[in-house]
């Protein structure tokens, strides 16, 4: 298996189809993250309260800076942002494809 960073910094954002991202436990400690890229506890609490409620969301919101694509996972969630010209579906695509690769090894 790749090192959590490897798949931030290999899967993601060689992509280029992602500008910064990090995997995180349910518990809000960080597995891997880009350079500069700092999602708080808080925020990892209200978006995996969002995965499991949607009412919280819609209520709310969920704060992450630029456009976001997150995919929670069986112990993580993947946070990541992307931008201009970064089209959603893109950054979606590759996102989505490491959720279903750690969900295929147990994660």
């Amino acid at each position: 298996m790749s090192s959590w960073q490897d798949y931030v910094d290999k899967h993601l954002i060689a992509s280029r189809c992602v500008t910064k991202a990090a995997i995180l436990g349910h518990d809000g400690t960080v597995w891997a993250t880009s350079d500069g890229f700092n999602v708080t506890k808080e925020e990892l609490s209200r978006l995996i309260a969002g995965f499991e409620n949607q009412n919280v969301l819609a209520a709310s919101g969920v704060t992450l800076a630029g456009s976001a694509h997150c995919v929670k996972t069986q112990q993580a969630v993947v946070v990541s942002l992307y931008e201009d010209p970064i089209q959603p579906q893109q950054a979606a695509s590759v996102v989505e494809k490491l959720g279903d690769h750690l969900v295929a090894h147990g994660y």
